[in-house]
């Protein structure tokens, strides 16, 4: 009898998996915390794209949950309120200096950060 394996997992099957929050979490804080170190440029390259795909992953997942909750609902409409500002901040440009990167970084991180807490304010998993 032959070896059979399991089919590869689709798309749609993680697509209902909760985000990671508590790793989106740390690499905000990497930016943001009071005592935060200062980062390599190649580090700040890197979590940058990392905090841009987590922006990318936390978006969809809030909007879908807004949709589960009243028109009038306020932390909803501040939650896609959120969404909009990572949106925007998503089309930043670094630059090619450190300091520029830095800066767009942090704002990115903000808006992880944000997104995080809407997520679990609108009763996400923590």
């Amino acid at each position: 009898m032959p070896n059979r394996t399991a089919p590869p997992a689709d798309a749609a099957d993680t697509d209902h998996l909760p985000p990671d929050i508590e790793t989106m979490g740390r690499t905000a804080h990497r930016f943001l915390a009071p005592d935060a170190r200062p980062i390599p440029t190649d580090q700040v390259k890197t979590l940058g794209s990392a905090l841009r795909g987590q922006i990318e992953e936390l978006i969809p997942t809030i909007e879908a949950m807004t949709r589960l909750l009243p028109a009038d609902d306020i932390p909803s409409a501040c939650a896609l309120a959120c969404t909009r500002e990572a949106r925007t901040r998503l089309g930043l440009i670094p630059g090619y200096n450190s300091p520029g990167q830095m800066t767009v970084a942090m704002k990115l991180a903000r808006s992880v950060k944000a997104l995080c807490d809407h997520f679990e304010n609108l009763g996400g998993a923590s």
